[in-house]
């Protein structure tokens, strides 16, 4: 990541963001002459393992190249939803007159001070991640380039640093698809789109995956002509069908051209500064041109510079190769993180960071295979998504029942005008383990947690309709879907023996 370039422009905030992340006064410690570990990359992985392992006592060195936070906090997460709430606002006053609340002169957005309010809030969330921080816990942080010497010495300006156990967590980067013309023009990928300070009247989006439909939605919303391309047939490829239609209708009521199954993709620049697109869509051909590209499909692993082999560390074209306890072909070697993960996510780095916690530094069997993974897409509504979906499970062989409730049965979601969706959930067919669900919901990703939380602990689908939810709320939806499981348990033999006896005690 260009540290420059994220942070542009250069106001109070994200000076101060600079001061936490990489500051250029800051001056390397010297090397104890051993650590207990030694993690490379500071984003959410190595933040978690680092400070995870000094708390519990252990002598750890931390080492990035370039800004203590990672993607998420610096060009990811945090700065996406800054934006996002920004553009759910504008949703929200431009359809106040479904309420009876009437804005006599319609919405005006000024795009400068959104972004600055995110800027704002992201420097004052970077303290967290920061340089002092982490060296206040004890931690000898290194600002440099890491390179292992041999299978025990990593090297950074200049300096040995000797260890007993290592984790590589340097993460993975933006990496645009080999497109005809791509190279000849400037585009943006998540690692510059945040430093905007104009909104671009015209936006080109490459990529229909979660970053791709966030911000095509977003910035539709905030006021540009978004046109979304996808090779796939529909947008989310990831996601239940179902699910990704009702946020694709939703996303074109919000002015976003969505062209899927895009072919002979072309991009060229032209004379005007502008760039152009030419796609073949569901056998139609557009030629359009735009004041920006993002390009949101493609990670390519941070291995560079790393000298893997030196270590005896084995790469692949997406990583690391790892075991199923997060080792690395160098058994005192580990990774977590993107740079070793299906799963790119924070919440699932901070998750194999203490798997890697566990088994490097108290000789732990933690698998990562037993991790139950959810993600949620920030679209509105919201897609959360955990386990199988029910394509994955036809796939695999395994047999499931459905359940499925409609937001438009759900009493608070009627009442907020919020009847677009569904809590969807498969079990083993003729039994109530979950083995998967999706919640489409304004706050899908507050939803999912129960779910989460069964499959973790085992509690079955049945079991959930005894948990009490407040009345009236959206998440009471969840609660539903568990009624409708238990209502399959009322067969008609049991239902009879049911009448026989309330007949009998009458």
């Amino acid at each position: 990541m260009n540290c420059q370039e994220a942070f542009e422009p250069r106001d109070e905030h994200n000076l101060l963001l600079e001061s936490h992340v990489h500051p250029t006064d800051y001056t390397n410690p010297k090397s104890a002459d051993r650590y207990n570990l030694v993690v490379i990359g500071a984003g959410t992985a190595g933040l978690v393992t680092a400070a995870g392992a000094a708390g519990m006592g252990a002598k750890v060195a931390l080492i990035e190249r370039g800004l203590m936070g990672g993607d998420c906090l610096n060009v990811g997460c945090v700065p996406s939803k800054g934006i996002i709430s920004a553009a759910r606002a504008v949703a929200d006053v431009r359809r106040a007159g479904e309420f009876g609340v009437h804005v006599p002169e319609g919405v005006t957005i000024d795009f400068g001070a959104a972004m600055q309010r995110m800027r704002k809030l992201r420097s004052q969330i970077s303290h967290h991640d920061s340089v002092r921080r982490f060296s206040q816990l004890g931690i000898d942080v290194f600002l440099g380039q890491a390179s292992f010497l041999d299978a025990s010495t990593v090297v950074v300006d200049g300096q040995k640093l000797h260890f007993k156990k290592a984790v590589i967590a340097t993460g993975a980067r933006a990496a645009a698809p080999p497109i005809p013309g791509l190279d000849e023009v400037d585009y943006l990928t998540n690692e510059t789109l945040f430093s905007l300070t104009e909104l671009p009247p015209r936006l080109g989006i490459i990529g229909a995956g979660p970053i791709g439909c966030e911000m095509a939605q977003t910035f539709a919303r905030l006021g540009s002509k978004v046109h979304l391309v996808e090779s796939m047939p529909g947008i989310m490829g990831r996601e239940d069908r179902h699910a990704a239609d009702l946020v694709a209708n939703q996303m074109k009521k919000d002015g976003v051209e969505i062209l899927c199954c895009g072919k002979e993709l072309k991009v060229a620049k032209n004379a005007d500064g502008s760039i152009r697109l030419t796609v073949e869509s569901e056998g139609r051909g557009y030629d359009l041109s735009v004041d920006k590209l993002l390009v949101a499909v493609g990670r390519a692993p941070n291995i560079e510079g790393l000298d893997l082999e030196k270590a005896g560390v084995d790469s692949h074209k997406k990583g690391v190769t790892v075991d199923d306890h997060l080792r690395t072909t160098n058994p005192r070697i580990y990774a977590a993180g993107d740079i070793c993960s299906p799963y790119q996510f924070t919440h699932a780095a901070d998750f194999m960071a203490r798997t890697v916690i566990r088994n490097a530094l108290f000789m732990g069997r933690a698998r990562v295979s037993k991790l139950v993974i959810p993600w949620c897409t920030y679209t509105s509504p919201e897609v959360a998504h955990v386990g199988l979906t029910g394509e994955q499970a036809a796939e695999k062989g395994i047999e499931i029942d459905t359940f499925t409730q409609e937001m438009s049965g759900v009493d608070r979601a009627i009442l907020e005008g919020e009847t677009g969706g569904f809590v969807k959930v498969h079990v083993r067919k003729g039994k109530d383990e979950i083995v998967g669900a999706t919640i489409v919901a304004p706050h899908a990703g507050d939803m999912i947690g129960i779910l989460v939380t069964a499959m973790t602990q085992k509690i079955g689908l049945g079991s959930i309709a005894n948990v009490i939810h407040p009345y009236p709320t959206q998440g009471e939806a969840v609660r539903k879907v568990g009624d409708l499981y238990n209502r399959t348990r009322l067969t008609p033999l049991v239902k009879s023996l049911f009448e026989n006896w309330l007949s009998w005690t009458r």
